[in-house]
């Protein structure tokens, strides 16, 4: 495959994962609100979920490599998670003495998108 038709599929997964994670983050907002970041800890677990299918995938041969690791693996995961934000979010909340919050913040992102990665290449395993 080309460089440039490789960074083609990596654009367009990544312009997908750049809305997916507006449109995520805004139903959450609508859903619950503004006094915890709902939508980059969603956005983290299904970003994790679809991570552990894909991998899944690839090594039991299901999916080919090219062009769905790049683009789904590099563009739209890339542009759909959000660990920068995950962690600007924790520097606010603890700026602002919400120690509690920012620690179930990280608790929850680590241990459910890990979780939510097995679960994911789990269920491909046995597909």
């Amino acid at each position: 495959m080309s460089q440039y038709l490789l960074l083609g599929f990596i654009a367009i997964g990544g312009a997908f994962g750049a809305c997916s994670r507006y449109l995520i983050s805004e139903l959450c907002v609508i859903l619950f609100g503004r006094g915890f970041p709902y939508g980059t800890l969603t956005v983290n677990i299904i970003g994790s979920l679809i991570m552990g299918l894909l991998m899944s995938g690839l090594n039991q041969g299901m999916i080919e490599a090219a062009p769905w690791r790049p683009m789904i693996g590099l563009g739209f995961l890339g542009a759909l998670t959000t660990f920068s934000t995950f962690s600007m979010d924790n520097i606010v909340m603890m700026q602002q003495g919400e120690f509690i919050k920012a620690g179930l913040n990280i608790v929850l992102n680590v241990t459910v998108s890990l979780f939510a990665c097995y679960i994911g290449y789990q269920l491909m395993m046995k597909s």
